[in-house]
């Protein structure tokens, strides 16, 4: 079954084009990392497929209904690159927080219920934070605050995971535990991810494809067959690739 499906899109910011005839498509149960050199358009995608930045041509299709028509974002979670709750003028606790990802879903007047609150409790103990649900978010350490994040998104029990770098500022410890839990939440619950990364080293020993972007696709196919091609071992110098010998 395919989640997400992008058919020959362009887009434009003002005359320059970022990005050129993309096509791919994400089928249940994937584990997509989507790579790329900086400003390759890996973001700009990303926005494109939330309709934050307009297309031309072509089309998305998501869950099998056009972008423009779609409306069970609840099916969708997302986790971006900067995390602007763990400002301190913000002092939110990790309830409150994770309690947001529900509002979405809600009618006017948006009343959070006592289903909400039990909800919450669940995914935080599931993911092994339940301890952390009265701490302020802005106090936590790294790890914690993308834990929480990472519960935000999952409380409205999403089929399709979008991550944008998450892991980023997170230390090797936090990293490997990070994509522990996504190997988890692919491989045991069934749930769709897309990750864009710039660490590839990660990404081989999770992702079933990748997805590499420059303007327009490169490459879309097997994770094994990309670190394996002759073409993947010319441009690793251009494109700053690094693969890994771990296990």
């Amino acid at each position: 079954m395919i989640l997400l499906k992008v058919d020959n899109i362009d887009v434009y910011y003002g005359q320059n084009r970022a990005l050129n005839a993309v096509s791919f498509a994400v089928e249940k149960g994937d584990f997509v990392g989507l790579a790329g050199p900086n400003g390759a358009g890996k973001t700009t995608l990303i926005k494109a497929l939330f309709g934050l930045v307009p297309y031309v041509n072509g089309e998305i299709i998501l869950f099998g209904t056009a972008q423009k028509k779609f409306r069970e974002w609840n099916k969708i979670g997302y986790l971006p690159q900067e995390n602007i709750l763990s400002n301190p003028i913000f002092p939110a606790v990790v309830e409150e927080i994770v309690l947001l990802g529900l509002l979405s879903n809600k009618r006017w007047p948006k009343r959070i219920m006592k289903a909400d609150y039990r909800a919450v409790r669940e995914i935080l103990e599931e993911l092994g934070i339940g301890d952390l649900r009265m701490r302020t978010f802005s106090k936590l350490s790294g790890g914690q605050q993308q834990r929480v994040m990472l519960a935000r998104a999952l409380v409205q029990k999403p089929e399709l995971l979008i991550f944008d770098e998450p892991s980023t500022a997170l230390d090797p410890k936090s990293r490997d535990t990070f994509f522990q839990l996504l190997k988890q939440l692919n491989r045991e619950r069934g749930i769709t991810i897309v990750f864009i990364t710039h660490d590839t080293s990660y990404i081989k020993q999770y992702a079933n494809k990748i997805l590499y972007l420059d303007s327009t696709v490169k490459y879309f196919g097997t994770t094994e067959e990309f670190f394996q091609s002759k073409d993947f071992s010319h441009q690793q110098e251009q494109y700053h690739i690094h693969s890994s010998t771990r296990k």
